[in-house]
Order: structure tokens, then C-alpha cells, then sequence
């Protein structure tokens, strides 16, 4: 098992790179790399600044998974670029099974519940060029094309950060719909979350949540917190 790495730098700042609008973030006056050796940079001062702090806040072993932000823009910066295509075509395919198109079939309490809560975004997708059909069934839905396109042709001219938010929002949501509605800024990341666990919060009221499942929870909502501040 590698060692974690242990922090070897004093001090942490950014600075504007020339000739460019992107911004560094430096580690006693050298630029930050990402694990790839790639050049790191952020797309504003205020992006840098976050990141920045995610280091400056580092003592004794460097611990990448307190950093998020750090992890995703690494991610933007390596592998998006070469893999939008797929990561597209992996947004489509989140539309065509997304968690806010299956309703249960019972106990009605809870059918009711996510059509309550589930139903305005459905609608919203609508808006949006993006018709979902709905299901009370554990078979698959079919959706339409034209659906699908449309999600398709939100994502297709995002940036490589704004992609690769979205892809991870997606998946952490299971909501293609979901992902959309935080990355335009029409639902707030930890609203989002929770309504993604309505089945989970329901089945806890009845029966109890332990301790661990809350614990990653809320772990995961405060993490979606945290990139909610790179839209």
C-alpha cells in the first residue's frame, strides 16, 4: 500500500498565468501539477482560491479525499478532454433509467410522496426540451429520442469542469434530471441530494437509519455541497 504523502510545502498562493484567463495555484512558489504531471489549472480566481485553500488546509499527511475540489478539477484537466464523447453518451444513458421516472408501486404513502416531490422536476425536465415518461413498474420505461437528445444537447457544450460536474452529480444522484437542474442553477446541490434519497429517507422514518448509512450520507451531501461551488 503507497504511504500517504506528507505535506512539504510552506506556503500556498495563486497567481494569474500569463497571457491566459486561467489561474495557478502555487505550493511555495511552484505550480500545483495534477497527479498526471499536466499543468494545474482553474478557471478563475475564484475557483483557484478554493483550491487553494483545500491545500493550505492540509496538515501532517496530505489527504486527497478531503480535498473534492482538487480531485475534480484533476479529473477536467486529465481525462475529460479525450473522453467527452463517452461521458455524453453516459448522461444520455442516466436519462433513459433516471431514479425520478420510477414511482412505487406501493406502499401508496410513498408513491405519493414521489410524486409530490419527484413530480415538479419531471415537469421542469419537460421545460427543458427533456419529456421523460414515468413508470410504477420495475421494468424499464422506454423514453424518447427526442428526450434523450435533448439532455444530450445540454451537456454537449458544457466546458470540461462543467462536464465533468455534471457527470458526477449524475451519478451520485442517479438523476440525469437532477444533475441538470443544480448545474443550471434551478436546485441547490444538497436539495438535490436529498431529494435523490426520498426512498431511503422514507424507508428510515419507518424503520430507522443506522449509523453508518447516515454517516456516509451526510459525509456525501457535504461533499456535493462543496463542488456546488465550482457552477
Amino acid at each position: 500500500m503507497a504511504h500517504a504523502a506528507h505535506r512539504f510545502y510552506k506556503g500556498v498562493s495563486t497567481a494569474q498565468i500569463k497571457d491566459g484567463p486561467a489561474h495557478a495555484v502555487l505550493l511555495d512558489g511552484r505550480r500545483l501539477k495534477t497527479p498526471g504531471k499536466l499543468d494545474f489549472y482553474a478557471r478563475s480566481q475564484r475557483h483557484a482560491d478554493l483550491v487553494a485553500a483545500e491545500w493550505e488546509a492540509q496538515s501532517g499527511d496530505i489527504k486527497p479525499d478531503t480535498m473534492p475540489l482538487t480531485r475534480l478539477y484533476n479529473v477536467a484537466i486529465e481525462r475529460t478532454p479525450q473522453q467527452r464523447p463517452a461521458m455524453i453518451a453516459e448522461f444520455r444513458k442516466y436519462g433513459s433509467t433516471d431514479l425520478l421516472c420510477y414511482r412505487a408501486d406501493e406502499p401508496q404513502s410513498l408513491r405519493d410522496r414521489q410524486e409530490r416531490v419527484w413530480g415538479p422536476w419531471i415537469d421542469w425536465a419537460k421545460g427543458m426540451g427533456a419529456a421523460l415518461n414515468t413508470t410504477n413498474s420495475v421494468i424499464a420505461v422506454d423514453q424518447p429520442d427526442a428526450a434523450l437528445g435533448a439532455l444530450s444537447g445540454h451537456a454537449q457544450p458544457l466546458g470540461d469542469l462543467e462536464l465533468t460536474l455534471l457527470l458526477h452529480f449524475t451519478a451520485v444522484f442517479g438523476s440525469a434530471v437532477l444533475a441538470l437542474a443544480v448545474m443550471t442553477s434551478a436546485l441547490e446541490p444538497g436539495a438535490a441530494y436529498d431529494i435523490s434519497r426520498l426512498d431511503a429517507l422514507y424507508q428510515a422514518e419507518r424503520w430507522g437509519e443506522d449509523e453508518e448509512a447516515q454517516d456516509i450520507a451526510a459525509q456525501t451531501k457535504a461533499e456535493i455541497i462543496i463542488l456546488g461551488q465550482l457552477i
